[in-house]
């Protein structure tokens, strides 16, 4: 006796929403391991500041803080 799987739409939909989701999770995992590695190993250097490339003039800042208050 053969027995047949069915594989209707829904199935298959998910089938290949776990494919994706594995293959990001994989990459992005490997990507993090590889920046502690290189870290630890002295060939990358850290990224204490993540904003340090904004520019932002305190006079901006403060201008709008006094404009909030005024509303």
């Amino acid at each position: 006796m053969t027995h047949f799987l069915y594989f209707d739409p829904g199935l298959g939909a998910m089938i290949i929403q776990a494919i994706v989701a594995a293959v990001a999770g994989v990459l992005l995992f490997s990507k993090n391991l590889l920046y502690k590695i290189k870290l630890f190993l002295g060939i990358s250097k850290p990224n204490d500041d993540v904003f340090d490339d904004i520019d932002v003039k305190d006079s901006d800042i403060e201008s709008k803080s006094t404009s909030d208050k005024q509303q």
